[in-house]
């Protein structure tokens, strides 16, 4: 757990705190996209 908050602290850091809500939607189309794209490939 303390390493996750280390990271997230450089994120801030870097990004800055107005960037953090952007990211985070890139981050979770990111996401959905994958899960979409595994689901197509499962179904015969």
């Amino acid at each position: 757990m303390p390493e996750l908050i280390i990271i997230l602290v450089i994120i801030i850091v870097l990004f800055g705190a107005s960037r953090l809500p952007e990211i985070g939607k890139g981050i979770g189309k990111g996401i959905r996209n994958f899960k979409e794209a595994n689901k197509g490939e499962k179904e015969p």
